[in-house]
């Protein structure tokens, strides 16, 4: 209640000086101004709640997903180890927060990836572009069943081509002609950018296209 007397009266004061100020021309535009800053500070509400989306991670182990999402999250990358089964990390952007499934990509446990597709909102595919051919064709498929799957054919996707810094690297338009993209995804909202943790300002700008993604599919759901 003190400070609420306080801000009253600090407020009056600020308001009589402006209305009776006399032939102080200084004093008038010093009380204007610290009036304007009395309304910003007290009239400011607390901003508005970033949405949130659900989205799956999914990539082979070694794509490097969990080196991505822990530098997006600001953790050490030091011992970084593959995830066994599930992690899952809210991950903060200026204009959305992901709360991103990550799910493990051994042989054991790629077979159980369908099982935690349910409610998703969108997703992320990891894939190596220095992997042999033996690995980049299994991450094609994987790929193209994730594509296909029917609680993920509608979503919007982000697929990263990471360590683009290794020389056996291949292209993005490269991966883009050897994984087929442009048939098999042709009518869905997908981005395919390189990455690698090494310029995670690249990274996060291709997080922000696939929030855009969401936030337009929010939309058009909104209105249906």
């Amino acid at each position: 209640m003190h400070s609420i007397n306080t801000s009253v009266s600090f407020q009056s004061r600020l308001i009589s000086g402006l209305l009776f100020p006399g032939d102080n021309s200084q004093k008038l535009s010093r009380n204007y101004m610290d009036y304007l800053c009395f309304r910003t500070l007290c009239c400011k509400g607390p901003p508005p709640p970033r949405p949130e989306y659900d989205v799956v991670c999914i990539g082979l182990t070694g794509s490097g997903k969990t080196s991505l999402l822990s530098r997006l999250c600001s953790e050490a990358t030091d011992n970084i180890v593959p995830t066994t089964g599930f992690s899952i990390k809210a991950v903060p952007f200026q204009n959305a927060i992901l709360n991103v499934k990550e799910l493990g990509g051994a042989d054991s446990i790629k077979k159980y990836w369908s099982r935690y597709y349910q409610g998703s909102q969108g997703v992320v595919f990891v894939l190596d572009s220095a992997s042999s051919e033996e690995d980049l064709e299994v991450a094609r498929t994987e790929l193209h069943s994730a594509l296909q799957h029917p609680q993920l054919c509608t979503l919007p996707f982000l697929i990263l081509a990471n360590h683009q810094d290794k020389p056996a690297a291949r292209s993005v338009q490269e991966i883009k002609k050897y994984f087929e993209l442009e048939p098999l995804a042709r009518g869905k909202s997908w981005i395919l950018e390189g990455g690698t943790v090494d310029n995670m300002d690249a990274v996060k700008e291709s997080f922000s296209q696939l929030i855009h993604l969401l936030e337009e599919k929010d939309h058009e759901t909104g209105r249906i």
